[in-house]
């Protein structure tokens, strides 16, 4: 009986939940929700995965960006003969037996996208594998984007044997959007015209909130991706990470150093400390995420004047305050 009076509770609270943030829906999110997306998307993974060596020259016909021309059909004889290919495709197809949930979520974030930059062309969607170039799991090639499904098949997989950890905890399905909001991020945000640390940490804070606009529904681990232990590490110790780079100096810092200590994937951070184990990569971007929504709190500018507005300009008009 108590059980069940604690599932009715639960169900309770799930409605109760579900009313109130459908009430604080923002007139944005209902505007979003209108647009209308139609994706064009193609499983070229199973295609290929399914088809036999009679089929070559049909597929070289109707995808022929697949197929390039210097390449003598051997080389795709022998790929549809190869065992670890072979494999590969049915690793794909478990972790992915059907498109319709990443294919609808992909339309979601595209509606958002078209909403705040109405200019931007709506690609043509290719799922492919590329023998887990974990490097490029997303390109993005004129309209054209192409997602390698083989790099995403879990942090934990056997393929990914040998990969850095801190690179496949992100080899999961549900980084998919966070990547591809990436980047578009960063095609629409201006490379910084200095060198010093706050310049890159801003540039990386323009593409995060960027991504708050984008991915509402999603977790900040998931648009940074740190696991939600390295976020929650970072969210309680904001105030230290801050602190650490004021007193070093390190703002203004052209040292050629601090990319790879606080900004580029890595492990953890770089602070010379005990806690350095303990911390995430990445923590400069996490800072600058910060100042860039502080920015935009305090500050009634457009969406695009923001992206061209230099880093010192965000800064000095953020009233950034680390949380204690």
């Amino acid at each position: 009986m108590q059980y069940v009076l604690n599932m009715k509770k639960y169900l309770i609270v799930c409605v109760l939940i579900f009313a109130i943030s459908c009430a604080t829906k923002s007139d944005a999110e209902k505007e979003i929700e209108k647009i209308s997306m139609d994706l064009e998307f193609v499983r070229f993974d199973k295609i290929f995965g399914e088809a036999k060596i009679e089929d070559i020259p049909k597929l070289k016909k109707e995808y022929p960006s697949f197929f390039p021309e210097q390449y003598h059909d051997s080389i795709w004889v022998q790929k549809m003969q190869d065992t670890l290919q072979q494999q590969l495709y049915i690793e794909v197809i478990k972790t992915f037996p059907t498109e319709e949930k990443l294919e609808e979520e992909l339309e979601e974030l595209f509606q958002h996208i078209t909403y705040y930059f109405p200019q931007i062309s709506i690609p043509s969607i290719v799922t492919t594998t590329s023998d887990v170039d974990y490097r490029n799991k997303i390109i993005l090639s004129d309209d054209l984007l192409i997602i390698a499904l083989d790099t995403y098949l879990g942090s934990e997989h056997p393929f990914y044997v040998g990969i850095p950890k801190y690179v496949s905890q992100n080899m999961n399905k549900t980084q998919i959007l966070s990547d591809v909001a990436t980047i578009y991020a960063k095609d629409l945000v201006p490379r910084p015209r200095k060198r010093n640390f706050l310049s890159q940490m801003i540039y990386y804070g323009k593409i995060l909130y960027l991504k708050d606009l984008w991915m509402t529904s999603k977790s900040g681990s998931n648009k940074i991706g740190y696991t939600e232990e390295e976020f929650i590490w970072a969210e309680e110790n904001e105030s230290e990470i801050w602190r650490n780079f004021v007193e070093n100096e390190f703002l203004y810092s052209t040292n050629p150093k601090l990319p790879s200590r606080f900004i580029n994937p890595a492990p953890f951070s770089k602070f010379y400390l005990e806690i350095d184990n303990d911390s995430p990569g990445m923590l400069g971007r996490y800072i600058g995420w910060k100042i860039v929504r502080s920015y935009m709190e305090h500050n009634s500018v457009s969406l695009q004047k923001l992206l061209t507005l230099t880093a010192e300009e965000i800064f000095n008009s953020s009233k950034y305050k680390p949380k204690k």
